[in-house]
Order: structure tokens, then sequence, then C-alpha cells
């Protein structure tokens, strides 16, 4: 008897339409004909068929008992190294078959690829790279790589073709003339178009021609989920970059996260990578589009669930997780006008960053010299011997060639003197905490002192994307940070970039013959988890208190405080304090303090606020490290702790918000 597999095999090659030289080809290759390519480069637009043509080919590599490997490019590393690990087998199993899908999301492996990672094959191994753009012209023009790689660009289906598709699909006779004629070709676009069709598109459904076809088929895919839970979970996965059964189970904790996210695995337009599941790209834009204007106040609820999930994750999840979480945050707002204006969101060059190595100092003086001066490079030298693991060395992963550098200085205070008559730039640094807040003893400040790419100097790249978001975990985890400064040589220009999330301290030290603007923010009055939303959209006002918050920024306040509840001064800076709450008091930290105990103590008077109260406590007032722990300290499972802190969330801020308005009576 077939096992599921085989069983899912056998459909799936039943079920393939038409690429027949590549599959041809593949299969040459397979049986080991001299004359046929080594490596296969497929490229075409989204939704053209690449992802469907290479399970196809991964089921006949299984046939054939090649061993198989297969990656996915949006979840690579930066790092040329993790790639190899991943692949191995390629290397080392004679006979190994690498499939690497969305290769354009990791395009700046190519040229390593080509000269330092596929001539290293195994006897008898094969590659295939699909991705949407077209291969390196130096690759092709190679003579060692003529007769060994075949490239094909993918092609929409002939009239002949899709009407297979929509045959096999069993899509209504009647409807599949207006179909053809609608989704023009596309592979992707007919499958939508079938799937809608199958789940019963009236007689009368008008297929006009379109240049927003898949807004449509997915407004008519999605027009009737099973439940309310199950349109939640669109929701979840129409902004995640990855959803997992996990965050569906943390960011939807009353619902059957199991259950959820096997029915979205099931969707058309959906693909299962190793974390989680990804919709096509212009499945995931066009089902945004569709929430948004069909739910806007349930896209804007659950962008700021999955806001608050990552910036939990920042402050708690291992070291190694930290750069995805980042990555994944910043996904959410990637729309948004600041992070438009200070980032790139290029794969082009792609670079990946080390620890500063000692054979790399004399690079790192030449860039900086070369770039900002010979001032500029006694300081670099200055540093290095001080701080050496401020450093990061940046390589294009394509060639490994070194090409930028970055410093992010931690100082404490008291300033060294020796610091401040060495570097004009932290001098100035200093000089504006001494005016602005000067910092306890004991604290420390962050300065990311050094940003050198010089072909790309000064100005947004992934160096500097990286750095940022290093800089920004950093100061997320750090205890004891009172400031974070960054230096641009191009002052005015950068002002205007940063402007709404740094402050220009209006310093503009010189370094031997240039000048540096410093931009700052000060830690102790804004906590980073409330300075990152800055990034977030704005939002139309609601009710507004007697002291002008509105109901949502004060329920943000709320959930602000509570983690600063052990933080005294942290505390003492959060946006609660400049309520009505305590307006009045003589100890204002002191008083809400004491105030929020006592409000998520009362919230046991009522039954339903019992296990609130338990889940507020032993999240915010026990000392429990991270959430996960105040969970075993109750000894609930993560999910069901999680809801009933929501809950209580809930009901602390109602009742914190009746006082706003009210008062204490």
């Amino acid at each position: 008897m077939a096992s599921v597999g085989e069983r899912l095999s056998s459909a799936r090659q039943r079920a393939f339409i038409g690429r027949e030289e590549e599959l041809d080809r593949f299969g040459e290759a397979l049986a080991g004909d001299p004359q046929a390519p080594f490596a296969f480069y497929l490229f075409g637009p989204g939704g053209i068929g690449k992802s469907a043509l290479l399970r196809c080919l991964a089921d006949r590599a299984r046939a054939a008992g090649r061993p198989l490997l297969e990656l996915d490019g949006r979840f690579a590393s930066l790092d040329p190294d993790d790639f190899e690990r991943a692949a191995a087998g390629f290397l080392d199993v004679p006979g190994t078959v690498l499939l690497v899908d969305s290769f354009e999301h990791c395009q700046w492996l190519e040229s390593w690829l080509w000269q330092r990672f596929l001539p290293r094959a195994a006897d008898g191994a094969l590659v295939v790279l699909a991705g949407r753009t077209a291969p390196q012209p130096q690759w092709t023009a190679d003579p060692a790589w003529d007769g060994v790689l075949h490239v094909a660009e993918l092609k929409s289906f002939s009239e002949e073709q899709a009407l297979s598709l929509l045959t096999t699909a069993r899509l209504r006779p009647e409807l599949r003339d207006r179909v053809l004629r609608f989704a023009g070709g596309n592979p992707l676009a007919l499958s939508l178009a079938a799937a809608a069709g199958a789940t019963g598109w009236s007689n009368e459904q008008i297929w006009a021609p379109s240049a927003d076809i898949l807004r449509t088929l997915l407004a008519g895919l999605i027009g009737e989920v099973p439940t309310a839970a199950h349109r939640r979970a669109l929701e979840v996965a129409a902004q995640a970059r990855s959803t997992s059964e996990e965050l569906l189970t943390t960011v939807l904790p009353e619902e059957d996260a199991h259950l959820l996210f096997g029915w979205l695995r099931d969707l058309p337009f959906m693909e299962s990578t190793h974390r989680g599941l990804h919709p096509h790209d212009a499945a995931r834009e066009t089902l945004a589009a569709d929430l948004r204007w069909r739910a806007p106040n349930a896209f804007l609820a659950m962008r700021r669930r999955l806001e608050e999930e990552y910036l939990r994750l920042l402050r708690e999840a291992p070291d190694e997780r930290v750069w995805t979480v980042t990555d994944e945050l910043f996904y959410l707002f990637r729309e948004t006008e600041t992070l438009a204006r200070t980032r790139t969101w290029s794969r082009e060059e792609e670079v990946h960053d080390r620890p500063l190595l000692p054979d790399d100092l004399d690079t790192v003086l030449r860039m900086a010299e070369e770039t900002e001066g010979p001032a500029s490079a006694e300081l670099v030298r200055y540093w290095a011997q001080r701080q050496p693991q401020a450093f990061s060395v940046y390589r294009l992963v394509s060639t490994g060639r070194t090409v930028a550098f970055t410093a992010r200085l931690a100082l404490p205070a008291p300033p060294d003197p020796e610091d401040l008559a060495t570097d004009p730039v932290v001098a100035a640094a200093w000089a504006y905490t001494e005016a602005n807040g000067p910092v306890s003893p004991g604290d420390h400040i962050g300065v990311s002192r050094f940003s050198v790419y010089p072909e790309q100097y000064q100005v947004p790249s992934r160096v500097i994307d990286l750095s940022s978001s290093r800089a920004q975990a950093e100061s997320a985890r750090a205890r004891g940070r009172a400031y974070g400064f960054a230096v641009y040589q191009d002052a005015e220009t950068w002002a205007t970039r940063v402007r709404g999330t740094l402050t220009d301290t209006g310093a503009r030290p010189r370094v031997g013959d240039h000048t540096y603007g410093v931009f700052g923010v000060d830690w102790r009055g804004e906590p980073v988890e409330a300075w990152l939303r800055r990034f977030t959209a704005p939002e139309v006002p609601a009710e507004a208190g007697p002291s002008g918050t509105s109901r949502t920024a004060f329920d943000q306040a709320v959930r602000e405080a509570l983690p600063h509840w052990r933080d005294p001064v942290a505390f003492a800076a959060c946006a609660l304090m400049r309520t009505r709450l305590v307006a009045d008091a003589t100890d204002p930290a002191g008083e809400l303090r004491a105030l929020l105990r006592q409000a998520v103590e009362d919230l046991a008077r009522d039954p339903r606020g019992v296990r609130a109260r338990e889940a507020l406590t032993a999240g915010y007032f026990s000392g429990a490290p991270t959430q996960e722990a105040a969970a075993r300290r109750l000894g609930l499972p993560y999910g069901t702790y999680r809801r009933h802190l929501r809950q209580g969330l809930d009901l602390l801020s109602e009742a914190l918000w009746q006082r706003e308005l009210h008062g204490p009576r």
C-alpha cells in the first residue's frame, strides 16, 4: 500500500501542467547523461509556478533514489558559512540534489555559489536555483559553465495549458472561458480562480478582466471563512512575515491554534517553510489590502498584538533569535514614512557582520583614513584598543571582501577624562547629557560612533540597517543605558531622515577636516519599547481623558508601565506618570506604583478577575524573568496564562481609565 507521501507525490505529478523542457533536461541529469546540465537556474515573476516546478523536481529526485536537500532563500542566513552548513550534503554525499527556492531573497550568494561553492559539489550532485531575477551575466558568459548550466525563464501558460489546469481542478465548464480571459495564463491566478470556482461561484458571477487579478480573486476566496477565529488567523498571516503555530497560540490565546494553523496551511496561496507559513508575495499584499478595507479596526488591532509579541521576544528571546525578531518587527511597519526614510530594504550587495579580529585592523584603519581622514583613523585605532568588542566588520556575502565597519560604544558614567580629551564626538555626547540630565554613576550611554562604508558612505544601506538593528536590540536588553547616540557626517540630511525618532543635539564636533552631527534619545525618559512604537503609523485619536490622553494611548501607557514596575528609574519616566492618576501626588512615582498594585488586587473582588489578578501578579510583580517563567510559577500552560494575562490587562486598563475620567470615587 502506498504511503501518504507517495500518494501526494503521485497526485502532484498527475496535476502538474507544462514545463516539459525543464522536466526533460532534469530527467536526463538524474539519469546520469554526461551531456546533461549539472546546474539549473529557473527564473520568472511571482506566481509563475517556480515553487510548483521545484516540488515536481523534488518528487522525481526522490523517485530516483537521490538524496535531497531543499532550502528556502527567504530564510537564508547572511553568512555563507551558514548556507554551506545547511547544504553540507551537497558537498559530501554523492548524487545529492540541492533545490533552492525563492533565490531572489539570497541573491547576494550568487557569486559565491558559482565561484566557491558549486565547484566543490560531490560526484553526481545536481543543483536547481529558482528565483525572480535572471542570473548574473558573468555567470552565463563564463565559458567554464557552458554546457553544465541550464537557464530557463518560466513563461505564463498557453491557453491550452491553462484550460488543462482548470479542467484538472474541476472548475465548472460554464466558467472556464471567462476565467481564462480573466487570469491571462498566470498559474497562481489560475489556481486561485479554480479554488474560488470549486467553492461555489454562481453562474451570474462576472469575471471581468482587470489589472488587479489577485485582489478580486482573494475577495472571493476569503469572503466565506468558516468562523470569526479563522478570520483572525488570516489577519495574522496577512501581516506577520511568517506565521507559526506558536505565534498563533500567542496572539490568539483564546483560539485553537492547532486547528487554525492546519486550515491556513491548506489555503491555496500559502507556502510552508521551516519558520512557518508564508503567503505568496502577491497574495499577501492583496490579502492585507482586502482586510484593511473590510475590517480596518481588526487589522490594526492584530498589528498591535503582533507588535507586542515581537517586543516581548526582543526582551526575552535567546540571543541567537533577537536579530530575527527585529526583522519581524520592522517588517510590520516597512511602509511607514520613518522606515522608508532610513532603511533600504534592499537585497543588493548584501553583507553580513562579524566581530573585529586582529587581522582586520589594518583594513579598518585604511577605510577610515580614505573616507574620513587620518584624524578619524587615529580615533578608530584608539577605540579599537579600548573597546574591540564594540566593532563589527561587514563583508560582502558574494565574495567575502571586507567593505565596511561600525562601532557601537558603551561608555560608563562618569566619563573617562582621556576619552573626553581624545574624541570630540564622544565629548559632545557627554556634554549633551550634562546639559539635559546627567547620567548617574553606574549607568552608561551608547554611541554608534563609526559607520564607515566607503562605497555607500553615510547613505541608507544594509550596513546601517544591520548596525541599527543591533543597536536597538542592545538598547532593549541593556540595563542602565541612559542615552543612545548616533553620529552622521551629513548632519542636515540625516536630521531629516531621523526626524521623529532621534533628537538633533545641535552639536557639530569637528574631527580633522570634517564635522559631524550627533543625534540622541534619552532612554530614561522613554523606554525602548515606547520609542520603537514611533515607527507605527499614527492612529486617529479616540475619547480623551482630562489629561488630554486618548483611551488608546492610556491603555498603551498601562501596558508599558507594568514591565517597569520593579525598576524605579524607568517607571518614573513612563507615560502613565503624565496622566490625571497622579496629578496631585506628592510622590508621583511611589503613589502610582502603589495604585497599580492595589488596582490589580481589587480585580479579585469580581470572580471573573481572580485568574486575571494571579496572572498580572506573577507576570509583573513576582520577579519572574520572563512571561514563560510566570506561567510556570502558576502551573499553567503558556497559552492559558496569556489568555488570563490579556483579560487582566483589559480589566485593569478599564478600571484605571474610569479613575482617570472620574477620580477615585
